[in-house]
């Protein structure tokens, strides 16, 4: 199916406080957020119902974490989802914001 081959298209909607992902200009899923200084904390991670199984949420948080990491922001996850995805993927654990660290 054609569909499923197009690319996810991100943005951070500012505005909604949340990382969008699109697939053909369709909402696909969704990251809210809080913004702190040097930190972005995910609150909750949403992909639509239609767009389940196609790697979206994975996408999604790969997209914050590299954002993050190229802006030099911590990340704190407080979505569970979010919070899994980088225990999947241990490279990312120095980008996890550590109140000890910080006062």
């Amino acid at each position: 199916m054609a569909e499923e081959q197009q690319r996810i298209e991100f943005s951070d909607n500012t505005a909604e406080g949340r990382y969008e992902a699109r697939i053909g200009g369709t909402l696909a899923g969704a990251a809210q957020y809080l913004r702190a200084p040097g930190v972005v904390a995910v609150t909750h991670t949403e992909v639509e119902p239609s767009f389940e199984g196609r790697g979206v949420g994975g996408a999604l948080s790969h997209h914050i974490l590299q954002a993050a990491q190229e802006a030099g922001e911590k990340v704190a996850p407080v979505c569970p989802y979010f919070a899994r995805y980088i225990r999947e993927h241990p490279d990312y654990q120095p980008l996890v914001y550590d109140k000890r660290e910080h006062g």
